[in-house]
Order: C-alpha cells, then sequence, then structure tokens
C-alpha cells in the first residue's frame, strides 16, 4: 500500500508565481513539492508574445531569489520613459530621470524568467518536482492538507498553494469565491522589428477602439499589447502579418516608422476577477489565482510576485505546526489586500472612463491627463508607486 509523501507546502501550478515561490523558500527549512500538470516548452529563437513590465521592486525580488542575475541581458530592455496619450489631443508623460531612478521597468519575456527561475528550483534541495502531474481531489482535515493526484500518489501536506492562474482548480476545490466582470474584450499581442529607434520609450494611447500600448524591446524591437473590443480584436487577428504592420504602425501615429512582424498575433480574454478571501484553512493563493486586473496598468505580474515575496515572508517565520493555520494565513491576506485592491479600483476606473461606449466623458478623461502633465508633484507621485 503506497504511503503519502510528506511535504510542508505544496505548490500547485509551475507559472511565474508558482515558481518564485519555492525560489522564495529555498533557504527555508521547508520541504517543498512543486505539482505541475505538463512539462515546460519554451520559445527557440524569436520572441516571446509575452512580455512583462517587471517593476524596480520585482527585479529586486528575482535578484534576491537568485534568478534576476542569470537572466539573459541581451533579452532585457529597461523601458526609461512611458508617454500616454487620450482620444482627443491630451498627453501625459513619465520619465525616469524625473524621479532620480535608472528605469521605470524592464520589458522581459514572460519565458525568460520562467526558464530561469524553473532551472533554478529544479537545483533546490528542498523541492520536490512533481511534473507532469495532475491533482484530483483536495481534502482539508485535522490541520493537514491532502491532495491526491491522477497518478495515485497522494500529497500530505500542512499549506497549499494555488498558484494555478485565473481558473484556479486549487480555488474552486477550496470554496473560495472569485467574482468576474467580463470586459467584453481580448488583449492582442505580437512583436514588431522597428524602422525607428524606440530609445527606451513606452507609448500608450486611449483610443475609441480600445487601448494600445507599444513597449520596447531589445534591438529595436517593440511588443504591442492592443486591449481592444471584440469585433476590433477578433479583426486584428485575422490580418496578414503585412496588414497587421500596417494597421499598428497607423494606429501608433508612426512613431516607431515601418513595422515588421516578428511574432504573429495572439489573443486572450480580459476579464476583473476579485477574489473577496484569497486564505482558507491549509490553503492560500497567490498570482493569477487570486486576482485578476486589466493589462492597462502593465501590473499583474508585479502584484503576483508581491504576493510572493509576502507570503514566503510570513511561512519562514513560522513554525512548521502553524503553516496552514488560517489565523497565519490571514496575515498574508491582511498584508496584500490594500495594494491589490487598490490597483484593481484603479486600472477598472480608468478601463471605464476610457471605454469608448462613454463618449460624454471624454472631456473629464482628457482634461485629468493633462492636469496631471500639469502637476509635477502628482505624476512623480504616481512614478513613485509604479516602481514600488
Amino acid at each position: 500500500m503506497q504511503r503519502d509523501l510528506e511535504f510542508d507546502v505544496v505548490v500547485v501550478g509551475a507559472g511565474l508565481p508558482g515558481l518564485a515561490l519555492c525560489a522564495a523558500l529555498r533557504r527555508s527549512q521547508l520541504s517543498v513539492a512543486l505539482v505541475e500538470g505538463r512539462m515546460p516548452e519554451w520559445p527557440v529563437g524569436g520572441w516571446d508574445a509575452r512580455v512583462y513590465a517587471v517593476s524596480p521592486s520585482s527585479a529586486r525580488f528575482l535578484d534576491a531569489v537568485g534568478a534576476w542575475a542569470h537572466l539573459d541581458s541581451g533579452r532585457l530592455q529597461p523601458m526609461t520613459r512611458i508617454e500616454v496619450f487620450g482620444d482627443r489631443g491630451a498627453r501625459l508623460d513619465f520619465s525616469a530621470f524625473d524621479v532620480g531612478v535608472g528605469e521605470l521597468a524592464w520589458i522581459a519575456e514572460s519565458s525568460l524568467i520562467a526558464r530561469e527561475l524553473w532551472e533554478g528550483v529544479k537545483r533546490q534541495a528542498n523541492v520536490t518536482l512533481l511534473c507532469p502531474a495532475r491533482p484530483l481531489s483536495l481534502t482539508v482535515a485535522d490541520g493537514r492538507s491532502r491532495l491526491a493526484l491522477e497518478d495515485g500518489r497522494v500529497l500530505d501536506a500542512a499549506l497549499v498553494v494555488g498558484a494555478d492562474g485565473v481558473n484556479s482548480w486549487v480555488r474552486a476545490q477550496s470554496g473560495l469565491e472569485a467574482r468576474f466582470t467580463d470586459y467584453e474584450e481580448l488583449g492582442v499581442v505580437a512583436n514588431f522589428r522597428c524602422e525607428k529607434p524606440h530609445l527606451g520609450t513606452a507609448w500608450q494611447w486611449f483610443r475609441p477602439d480600445g487601448v494600445l500600448a507599444f513597449l520596447p524591446l531589445p534591438d529595436q524591437h517593440m511588443s504591442m499589447v492592443w486591449s481592444a473590443p471584440e469585433a476590433t480584436a477578433r479583426e486584428l487577428l485575422q490580418y496578414d502579418a503585412a496588414t497587421l504592420a500596417t494597421q499598428v504602425a497607423a494606429a501608433g501615429d508612426h512613431v516607431l516608422g515601418a513595422l515588421e512582424v516578428v511574432t504573429p498575433a495572439a489573443g486572450f480574454p480580459l476579464r476583473l476577477m476579485q477574489v473577496p478571501k484569497v486564505v482558507a484553512p491549509g490553503v492560500a493563493l497567490v498570482g493569477d489565482a487570486a486576482h485578476a486586473i486589466h493589462p492597462l496598468s502593465g501590473h499583474g505580474v508585479n502584484l503576483g510576485f508581491a504576493d510572493v515575496r509576502v507570503l514566503a515572508e510570513v511561512l519562514a517565520g513560522a513554525d512548521r505546526s502553524v503553516l496552514g493555520d488560517v489565523r497565519l494565513l490571514r496575515r498574508y491576506e491582511r498584508k496584500r489586500a490594500e495594494e491589490v485592491n487598490a490597483m484593481q479600483l484603479t486600472t477598472h476606473a480608468l478601463h471605464e472612463l476610457f471605454w469608448p461606449r462613454w463618449p460624454a466623458l471624454s472631456w473629464l478623461r482628457n482634461s485629468g491627463l493633462n492636469l496631471t502633465r500639469r502637476l509635477p508633484v502628482v505624476r512623480n507621485a504616481l512614478v513613485r508607486y509604479a516602481l514600488g
């Protein structure tokens, strides 16, 4: 008869938050299992279609867990300036120079960070990789969590962490409520080679057909994120490469000249997800399993890294016997609630303010951008908040 495998912490999901949590626990005395349904696959050559604006605070966290210093510097692009445009001529700009820092963020491919975290976690003495392995059931009783896998193995742990994305299996099994607001939009992403240098600048346009962003990549490349109503997004996804490049260049006022597609367009649905309680006895949620926001702020991945940092600090300072105690886990929940709620409220309010179906708000939203531009104290405060 097969015996249960015992661990202090079981992490379900080997995306960026799950890998980062394992890495953050590398110097702890805790035994950790990482459960992932499929072996990771990395893009071969070219650019990853999904990129992130990694804040300086997230970069410091990744450095602390041993990943940042090993990333290929040739694939990282410092972002030193942001220019934002309203739909009626309003403009707002942010500069790293204005607040005395080297960069506002680093633009990095998701797979670049994930691969380095994966390689580091594989070498951790306190981590057992269970991959591929899929969870079958989760029960919590007598202060222990039991996670049964489809292959028949059973994991006994003090704590199970759901790092398994917006459609979290762990969240559903734990009975933790998730409230969704469908934006009826798709985020369309693609990468381009640019005629003109971007000089480390990112651009964002609040347009009648959605929010368009250009994020700088190394070697005169750019990553586009176009959050558009579904009909517009479907049209973008149907374009051939030449037509897409022409349309995107025109939508971005040709700030980077002619464009050439280097990574085909892909789309994903956009939803706000609010989870009132992100912990339960024996269970905690991190990253997209705990919250989802509109990508116009570019902060989704940074919220996930902050979740992991705080949870790792709470766990590392606790006795093994109480890791799943909901009273301990609520320390993590309370520490993260303010930032997550503020970011969700802000991004949702901006989305509603610039929603194309509300033309009557045009004067208000554009006046707000211009006013913020004329108030350096307010503008710089926003920059410092973004820096973490």
